[in-house]
């Protein structure tokens, strides 16, 4: 298939990019690179660099196009509070501006990047697709829109989409993983502190009814959710809208993903305990029994260690060119 990837050079738009193109498909990547980088836009693929509503409509008229694949999102839960005018033009506004390019070119093959955060905080574990929709922030709900939104496309103008909703994505694939300029997400934070980028790791409340009284979460590798683009790629269906969970299915506590961390890059890896978070839930655990029984998803790195292994092979890595970097501008060249 000949594809579009927005957002193709973020940390998993980049993975899924490269997993499409190892498959035999042919992929432009359309990246504004406000977050994204472009060292991580595989070589093989066709690369723009532009906003979504500006781009989409000139790059599908070049005609041929088989699908979109549309990560371009603004994605930080803190900043969508701050600022959701923001989110609402750049998450909402520019993926109507891509809908409307794949009606007027006529490509009907979607899949887009969703967040469990659509759900907010569930009634129960493990999650799944029928539980009630209640974000509680701009971010989820503006991905719940966009839900909305390519379901009216799909019944109206014959899409074929497909909503993936990720938990926590872990890992990395060989040179391509997670390096964003502001990072929140637990395990590479955890990795910067080994790596001396950070001084120590907060756990962010030890009282919560869980069985190590830290926070509960469900990760997946970015392998097995780039793998799980392609399958719905494969079997969408024109004017059906498909939603599915991806998640492992296990949950790890907060000190336990810490202690894997410890045992895998041999750092000490100092950590303290704060206050709690408001809005925080003890436990998020996907349910991806739909995903798997309907199009045959199986994922392959399901443990913690492979996840937290792959992650610090990719961020030692950045730390050893880093390192690099500076101790050539510090060299004095000889004459």
């Amino acid at each position: 298939m000949k594809l579009l990837v927005t957002g193709g050079a973020g940390y998993v738009g980049s993975v899924c990019a490269k997993v499409l193109l190892e498959a035999g498909h042919s992929v432009t990547v359309l990246d504004n690179l406000t977050t994204g980088n472009r060292e991580a836009v595989p070589a093989e693929a066709t690369f723009v660099q532009g906003d979504v509503p500006d781009m989409a409509s000139e790059i599908l008229a070049d005609g041929g196009y088989d699908g979109v694949v549309h990560f371009a999102a603004r994605s930080l839960v803190g900043e969508s509070m701050e600022v959701p005018e923001e989110y609402w033009r750049d998450n909402v506004v520019a993926t109507l501006g891509l809908l409307e390019a794949m009606r007027r070119h006529e490509v009907t093959n979607l899949v887009f990047s969703s967040t469990a955060a659509t759900y907010g905080e569930p009634e129960q574990v493990p999650i799944t697709e029928d539980m009630a929709t209640n974000p509680t922030n701009p971010y989820g709900a503006t991905k719940l829109a966009i839900d909305y939104a390519i379901t009216s496309y799909a019944q109206a103008h014959g899409i074929g989409a497909t909503s993936l909703r990720y938990f926590n994505v872990a890992g990395a694939y060989g040179e391509v993983g997670e390096n964003r300029d502001v990072e929140t997400h637990l395990i590479p934070l955890i990795l910067q502190v080994a790596l001396g980028h950070r001084d120590k790791i907060f756990i962010f409340g030890e009282d919560w009814p869980t069985p190590d009284g830290t926070c509960v979460r469900d990760y997946i590798h970015v392998r097995d959710l780039a793998h799980a683009h392609e399958l719905a790629l494969e079997t969408n269906r024109p004017g059906s809208h498909r939603i599915y969970n991806l998640g492992s299915g296990d949950g790890y506590s907060v000190r336990e993903v810490i202690d894997m961390c410890r045992t895998v890059t041999g750092h000490p890896i100092p950590a303290e305990v704060a206050p709690r978070r408001a809005g925080d839930p003890a436990t998020l655990i996907a349910s991806s029994r739909k995903i798997m029984e309907e199009l045959g998803w199986d994922p392959q790195y399901t443990d913690l260690e492979t996840i937290v292994t792959d992650a610090w092979a990719f961020t030692s890595q950045l730390g050893d060119r880093a390192h690099s970097a500076r101790r050539a501008r510090t060299v004095t060249p000889s004459r």
